[in-house]
């Protein structure tokens, strides 16, 4: 007999689903609980879960935890699962076996390590920073981690997509990440780029002029050689662009002579 296997979402808000049926996870102490269940798949103690989760609440921690796993494997009850398919659980440890659940945050890292990554595919999984909503220090050293991760990897798919020459979605991808680090110098390089391919002289010189307002008051440094390199070849090409446009402009194809009859 096949072993179900549920798909869970931690990316953005939390979501675990058996095919089309959601798994009710009601409360942010239960949501957090199977989170965490799902991030570390050793086997935990019920006291280092409790203390992970609940670490100023010690005389009532045990109740928490016993509390959302009840909510748990009811939740899974409601969507048609069997517990104990999903969560191994004796006397003193509890953990979420590996082969019943298919993460989000597995595939991503997947695809980040892969050789070669995968940046577009990372980035369609990223709904979100890790498991939104929930403020339990625990998830802060990983949510950081994925952050970092995924900047990286719109970084990547940025230069992919230029390289490409996908203009638009390249343009979209930078200007993503400059809206989470306005520092992120090769996003502002992929916009030169963009502005030299398709914009004006004027908006390569914006750009480039924001990126060293903004590395000099937060950094107090100058654009990297090779932004230096994308500035000067985008402006090139916006000069030629012109030359081009103005030559199509001054030619007029010869008119016909008339010549009078009669």
């Amino acid at each position: 007999m096949r072993q179900t296997r549920i798909s869970v979402r931690l990316f953005g808000r939390i979501e675990a689903t058996n095919g089309n049926i959601v798994v009710r996870l009601p409360g942010r102490q239960t949501q957090a609980l199977f989170a965490l269940l799902c991030l570390d798949r050793r086997p935990r103690s019920r006291e280092a879960l409790a203390a992970d989760l609940w670490p100023e609440a010690s005389s009532s921690s045990s109740a928490s935890l016993r509390q959302a796993l009840w909510l748990i494997r009811s939740g899974l009850l409601s969507a048609g699962v069997d517990p104990d398919e999903v969560l191994d659980i004796d006397l003193d440890t509890i953990a979420v076996r590996s082969a019943a659940i298919d993460v989000d945050v597995d595939r991503f890292d997947r695809h980040v390590r892969a050789t070669p990554r995968c940046p577009e595919a990372a980035v369609a999984l990223y709904r979100g920073d890790l498991v939104e909503g929930l403020g339990h220090d625990v998830f802060a050293t990983e949510r950081e981690r994925l952050a970092d991760d995924f900047e990286d990897m719109l970084s990547l798919a940025a230069r992919q997509q230029l390289a490409d020459n996908n203009i638009e979605a390249a343009r979209e991808t930078a200007q993503h990440l400059l809206a989470r680090d306005g520092l992120r110098e090769e996003a502002h390089e992929v916009l030169i780029a963009v502005h030299g391919a398709t914009g004006t002289r004027s908006q390569v010189v914006r750009q480039y002029r924001h990126l060293v307002d903004i590395l000099r008051r937060e950094l107090d440094v100058e654009p990297l050689p090779e932004t230096v390199a994308v500035y000067r070849a985008a402006l090139a090409r916006t000069v030629a662009r012109s030359m081009d446009a103005a030559i199509l402009d001054d030619y007029e194809p010869s008119r016909p002579i008339l010549v009078a009859t009669g």
